[in-house]
């Protein structure tokens, strides 16, 4: 277990509130009105590193994009006990400071990531094949699926060859394009891709996208 000093925090409704009053304030920068819930978080976090008390890794790289107030990260942070690597890229500098502030174990990265790549060379970490799971709280607007600047293959080139990536998606948008080109590039980008049944305890009710074995080229 991590010394008392490194236990992790518990989510509480200031977490939420604060999400919110950033979304008002900066809405390009925050992108969602209201944080994931718990449910989905522990739907993402099994997806990423196996159900509650499983080890699919012993010292994960794990890498997580638009952390915003912490949903997945407090929960991924906790199936981690502090294990291997864990960074959080987020673009919203307020969300971004006090989430350091409270993950004193979490690596918080305040940037846009589109600039992955760069982020993990300047910590030591391989731009390509390095990292063991990456996990994304984006909406599909920020991973822009079908076009050419897509994150989605800049996250393959990120992943080892048994890398896992884990996207969630809202069920009632499941159907419009830019939620159909996002599936159709996970299935163009790795071997092996699952969606997994409607999380109904998050609003709006959400899905699961879990791709691996990206396909090399």
């Amino acid at each position: 277990m991590p010394p008392d000093h490194d236990r992790v925090p518990t989510r509480g409704w200031r977490d939420d509130a604060r999400f919110a009053a950033q979304f008002v304030r900066a809405p390009v920068a925050t992108a969602s009105v209201w944080p994931s819930s718990t449910a989905l978080a522990r739907t993402v976090a099994d997806a990423a590193l196996g159900p509650a008390g499983t080890r699919r890794r012993e010292r994960p790289v794990v890498v997580e994009l638009g952390a915003g107030s912490g949903a997945f990260t407090l929960e991924l942070a906790r199936r981690l006990e502090g294990r291997g690597r864990h960074l959080a890229v987020e673009l919203n500098p307020a969300l971004a400071h006090h989430l350091a502030a409270r993950l004193p174990t979490v690596e918080v990265v305040p940037a846009d990531v589109a600039e992955l790549p760069t982020l993990l060379a300047v910590r030591g970490l391989p731009a390509v094949g390095g990292v063991d799971v990456v996990v994304s709280g984006l909406g599909w607007s920020a991973t822009r699926p079908g076009r050419d600047d897509s994150l989605l293959p800049v996250v393959a080139t990120t992943l080892a060859d048994d890398g896992v990536f884990v996207q969630f998606g809202y069920s009632f948008t499941r159907w419009a394009g830019p939620a159909r080109a996002l599936e159709q590039e996970l299935h163009e980008l790795y071997g092996e891709v699952t969606t997994g049944p409607t999380v109904w305890r998050n609003l709006p009710p959400a899905v699961v996208h879990r791709a691996a074995r990206p396909v090399r080229t």
